[in-house]
């Protein structure tokens, strides 16, 4: 019988990149984690910290370093972060040297409601809570708040923040009776009667085209009110 050689050189082959496998597969298991970095992704104005988002896989965990690498389930750690009422995402993964990363994206405020309580409305119309660690320049939101009122305010802010002069001015709104919104600039002394939530792309451009007008007259300062409630017209109260 002729023995085949080369099929058992194969086999042995086989035999040892398998032990190999397993062998460093079974050192990699009793890796422990060495190093926990936190990194915020966006936005740097910090409205949850480091140390608070510690403190949260301390108060679960009892801290991640010197834990051997098989024992982290990493998605019930990136569950633990996002429970948190400030952070909108995070991803968690392990290097092979041992050193664990929590990416995270916080939650972006665009407008304060003043109302009891007091919040954030986010980039999503959600509610989200004042932070202890930063406190937002956003507008200011005032009036008689409600669920409808907070609809229109979300759609409103949308609008304001993507576009950059409206971004720029715009510091607050007013909620007044039956739905209707009063805009406050950041330098000029007039409000802007905004009127009810429909036709702000011609609104908003109309108000554009009476500034710039207004502002190459220097007249900007003459009025008290500028309302845009009216079809296609922008109506002006002097002082």
């Amino acid at each position: 019988m002729r023995i085949n050689w080369n099929y058992i050189k194969f086999v042995v082959l086989l035999l040892i990149l398998v032990g190999i496998f397993a062998f460093s597969n079974h050192r990699n298991k009793l890796k422990m984690v060495n190093v926990a970095n936190i990194e915020f992704v966006g936005d740097q104005n910090l409205y949850i910290t480091e140390s608070t988002v510690n403190k949260l896989l301390i108060q679960k965990y009892g801290g991640l370093t010197n834990v051997p690498k098989e024992k982290l389930a990493l998605n019930t750690i990136e569950k633990v972060i996002e429970a948190n009422e400030m952070v909108k995402e995070a991803q968690v993964y392990l290097s092979i040297d041992g050193e664990l990363t929590s990416k995270i994206v916080q939650r972006k405020p665009i407008g304060r409601i003043e109302g009891n309580p007091k919040f954030y409305l986010d980039d999503e119309g959600k509610r989200m809570p004042l932070s202890k660690s930063h406190s937002a320049r956003v507008p200011i939101i005032t009036g008689k708040i409600s669920g409808k009122g907070l609809n229109d305010i979300y759609e409103i802010l949308k609008y304001i923040n993507k576009d950059d002069f409206l971004y720029k001015n715009v510091i607050g709104i007013d909620i007044e009776d039956g739905q209707k919104y009063q805009l406050k600039f950041r330098t000029e002394q007039f409000v802007v009667n905004l009127g009810r939530v429909d036709n702000l792309e011609k609104k908003f451009s109309n108000l554009k085209a009476f500034y710039v007008k207004a502002h190459r007259d220097k007249t900007l300062d003459d009025f008290t009110v500028v309302s845009l409630e009216f079809n296609n017209q922008v109506v002006c109260t002097k002082i």
